[in-house]
C-alpha cells in the first residue's frame, strides 16, 4: 500500500495543485476584483509598517509576480509527468512550498485573514491543502529534490561541489 502512494501522490498532487494555480490565474492575471481585495489588504498592512507598494500591482510580491511563480510551478509539476523530467516535479513542489507558505502565513498573521472574500474560507483552504500535498511531495521525492539541489549547486560552484 505505502509503495503505491509513494508511487501515485506525487501524479495526483500534480494534477490537483496545478488545477488550483491555473484556476487562479485568471483572477490574477486579469486584475479581479477578488485579486484586488486580497492584494489591497496586504499592501495596506505592509504599508502600516512603512512596506508601502510591496503587494501593488508593480511591487515585489504583486499578483503578477505570484501568479507567474504559480504558473512555473504548475508547467515543472506537469512537465514532471514526463518519465525522464520527473525531477521537475520536486522543483513544482519547492516553488509551490514557497508560494503557499507565504499564502498561508498571510492569510493567518495579517489582517487578510482565511476568508477576506466571503467564500467560506476556500480560498485558504486550498492554499492548506496545496502546501500540505507540496511537503509530502517533497518528503516523498526526496531522492530527486537532493539531485536537483546538487545539481543547481554544482552549475554555480562547480570546483565546491
Amino acid at each position: 500500500m505505502l509503495a503505491r502512494v509513494r508511487a501515485y501522490f506525487p501524479f495526483a498532487y500534480a494534477l490537483v495543485a496545478s488545477l488550483v494555480f491555473l484556476d487562479s490565474l485568471r483572477y490574477k492575471f486579469t486584475n479581479a476584483p477578488e485579486t484586488q481585495t486580497i492584494f489591497g489588504k496586504l499592501d495596506a498592512w505592509a504599508a502600516s509598517f512603512g512596506a508601502a507598494g510591496l503587494f501593488a500591482q508593480t511591487g515585489l510580491f504583486s499578483q503578477y509576480v505570484i501568479g507567474t511563480a504559480e504558473l512555473a510551478a504548475s508547467s515543472l509539476l506537469l512537465i514532471g509527468f514526463l518519465p525522464r523530467l520527473r525531477r521537475l516535479q520536486a522543483a513544482g513542489a519547492l516553488i509551490a512550498v514557497a508560494v503557499m507558505s507565504g499564502a498561508v502565513s498571510f492569510h493567518l498573521f495579517t489582517p487578510l485573514g482565511i476568508d477576506p472574500n466571503n467564500d467560506g474560507g476556500g480560498l485558504f483552504a486550498m492554499a492548506v491543502v496545496v502546501w500540505f500535498g507540496s511537503l509530502l511531495t517533497l518528503a516523498l521525492r526526496f531522492d530527486d529534490v537532493r539531485a536537483l539541489v546538487g545539481g543547481v549547486a554544482r552549475a554555480i560552484a562547480p570546483s565546491v561541489v
